[in-house]
């Protein structure tokens, strides 16, 4: 670093929570109050470690499997969508079931069932294990095939090649997804695309401010946990786009000193399940060792918003005197 260079900090805009992981961390925050703790959650709300912490101080408690929740108990069902068998689960526990499934997943959802109604293979690209596409596969069983990525195109195996169609976890790289789909679409010419694109909104948005931001930046840190799919997608993305470094990290404490040696710009962001406070504590942290006042970079607004939960919706509603 020249002696006259000035330490900088790009932030990117959109960043942090989207409408579909608000709207679950609402749910959870408006039952404890509503319904008093313990509020039992199935699997994490969001994949964020802080977020999770929070509300178990709350009285939130996850559990990984619908048994675990007692009998007649209230239990949240996380963001990233659940298979119907985790319902059926539910119904015979006589659990009070709060589905806080992003709006944009169960789109997906409905959108396997459609195509397995008429008897399509369906070719879900996304990443194994992944609880997003556990809930998206269980509604199709029989009918969906994962791909996990461009190398994973060559061992898929269809009933007919020309009754074939795509649908992908919402949380992924836009260009991996892309360059999935041409693989898939040389493989199989009569690929039927869905409706509409599956990558999230808000997963797209946060991808293309980093690729604005990585151009300009030497070094990329990104504010999420690393069960986070979208979180690690934007630190590929940040390298892959120019920046010369990029790291994931929960909290500011994580960060490195030594990645800033010789680095002149940082570029910060976060996931879409990641509450600002966390980059706020990031952007602290670089204050304090000479890095100015961040500056945004926004390569897209976002106004989406997402309403309550129907069974939250319901209870909510003010009973007349």
């Amino acid at each position: 670093m020249t002696a006259n260079s000035q330490r900088r900090v790009l932030l990117a805009k959109p960043r942090g929570y989207c409408a579909g992981v608000d709207r679950a961390v609402q749910t959870v925050e408006i039952a404890l109050e509503k319904y008093g703790a313990p509020i039992y959650v199935r699997k994490q709300i969001v994949h964020n470690v802080h977020v999770v912490r929070t509300l178990e101080e709350r009285g939130a408690i996850f559990v990984d499997e619908t048994e675990e929740v007692p009998e007649g108990a209230i239990v949240v069902f996380s963001a990233h969508g659940v298979a119907p068998v985790v319902h059926d689960e539910a119904r015979s526990l006589d659990l009070r079931t709060i589905d806080a499934t992003c709006p944009l997943v169960t789109k997906v959802h409905k959108e396997a069932v459609r195509f397995a109604a008429q008897d399509y293979d369906i070719l879900l690209i996304g990443h194994e294990g992944h609880e997003e596409v556990i809930g998206t596969t269980g509604e199709a069983p029989d009918h969906i095939h994962l791909v996990d990525g461009p190398d994973d195109v060559a061992n898929i195996t269809v009933r007919d090649p020309e009754k074939v169609a795509w649908l992908s976890q919402t949380t992924l790289s836009v260009d991996e997804t892309i360059a999935t789909v041409e693989k898939l679409r040389e493989r199989f010419p009569k690929l039927t695309d869905p409706p509409s694109d599956d990558i999230c909104y808000a997963t797209q948005n946060r991808q293309t401010a980093v690729k604005e931001m990585a151009a300009q930046s030497q070094l990329v840190i990104v504010v999420g946990s690393t069960n986070s799919s979208n979180s690690v997608r934007l630190v590929e993305v940040a390298k892959e786009h120019g920046a010369d470094d990029a790291h994931l990290v929960d909290y500011a404490e994580q960060i490195d000193p030594a990645w800033l040696e010789g680095v002149d710009v940082v570029g910060v962001t976060s996931g879409a399940s990641v509450p600002d406070e966390l980059v706020q504590g990031v952007l602290a942290w670089l204050a304090e060792r000479g890095y100015g006042e961040a500056e945004e970079i926004e390569s897209v607004q976002e106004k989406m918003r997402f309403s309550l939960p129907k069974e939250l919706r319901k209870d909510l509603r003010v009973t007349p005197v």
